[in-house]
């Protein structure tokens, strides 16, 4: 099979790097700012007024039921679920206990592959020890895989120690690379890009490999990265970054974390679809205001499959209304 690096990569479709005091490159300033919010947090967190918003944010925790139409060329893949975590800011009112309960409620919806959409830790590598025991909780059968968000490296490029310990506990870590899986004897290309905001995102580097017309999945932790990646057949993005606002007052949210408005939910350009979570931890403040955290299960289903199950239901009633009749 032909390796396919599509023409729009190299053409010059770029998406615009994130500017702004709160939404672009951090600061040395605002690193120490950020660092300072976490530690007053963690002093919070012991307090009962601390204890009760925690738990508060762990109860609403939802896990999303979603499905992708697949084209037909990607029918082979009907079936396939997905378990996408995103913004678990492990330390920052998520501890290990909150974890593993977590990942064995994931483990509970039996997924295929289990992806991980950065910002694993919040501002400590130490933070990594809090996902020991969850991931002990997880062997999905494709494996699980992982992309870094700002939060992991948030004091520099070098994260040798954060991919090292997910590495050694069964994650492999996709950054500006990919890898073929197999499914049912149908192949797909999974991959994924450094951060957009804090690290060096390269999607030729991430598809390099991909067979012509191959089924694409990419991990980016920043949604504005589908600006490129629906230029250059990618199937399906996934993302996280935005919390879906966090705090959300009449359906708006007064911080804006993409360029695109990719805030949270499905969003779709020609062929390629964007699914941005609203992830399952907090930042800054232990609220979240309209915007619940949540675990997107997404399961690929052929085309003719939802139409099925619609003529089904539409069956179903037709009869139930001849049934009545008949009384």
């Amino acid at each position: 099979m032909k390796d396919a690096i599509p023409e729009m990569v190299t053409a010059g479709r770029r998406v615009p790097m994130p500017v702004g005091l709160l939404t672009g490159r951090r600061t040395q300033l605002r690193r120490i700012v950020s660092w300072a919010t976490a530690a007053v947090n963690r002093a919070i967190d012991w307090l009962p007024i601390g204890r009760w918003l925690h738990m508060r944010i762990q109860r609403a925790l939802v896990f999303t039921p979603l499905e992708l139409p697949l084209a037909p060329r990607s029918s082979g893949l009907h079936g396939l679920r997905i378990a996408f975590l995103s913004d678990l800011h492990a330390g920052s009112f998520m501890n290990e206990r909150d974890l593993r309960r977590i990942f064995a409620r994931v483990a509970n919806e039996k997924p295929d592959l289990v992806l991980f959409g950065g910002d694993l830790i919040n501002t400590r590598e130490r933070e990594l020890l809090l996902l020991r025991s969850g991931l002990r909780e997880l062997s999905p059968p494709l494996g699980m895989f992982a992309v870094p968000g700002n939060h992991d490296l948030f004091w520099g490029s070098d994260i040798g120690l954060w991919r090292s310990f997910l590495v050694e506990h069964g994650v492999k870590v996709l950054c500006n690379e990919g890898v073929r899986l197999s499914w049912n004897g149908t192949t797909f290309w999974l991959c994924g890009v450094d951060d957009l905001t804090e690290g060096e995102p390269d999607l030729r580097l991430a598809l390099s490999g991909r067979a012509d017309g191959e089924p694409t999945i990419l991990l980016s932790h920043h949604p504005d990265y589908f600006f490129e990646a629906a230029a250059s057949d990618v199937d399906l993005t996934l993302s996280g970054h935005t919390h879906g606002g966090q705090i959300r007052v009449n359906g708006k949210a007064p911080l804006h974390h993409s360029k695109f408005g990719y805030e949270q939910g499905w969003f779709v350009e020609g062929d390629a679809r964007l699914y941005v979570s609203r992830g399952v931890g907090v930042t800054f403040l232990p609220i979240r205001i309209d915007a619940p955290p949540e675990i997107p299960i997404v399961t690929m289903v052929a085309k003719s499959e939802p139409a099925k199950r619609a003529h089904a239901a539409r069956m179903s009633m037709s009869l139930a209304g001849n049934c009545d009749d008949a009384d």
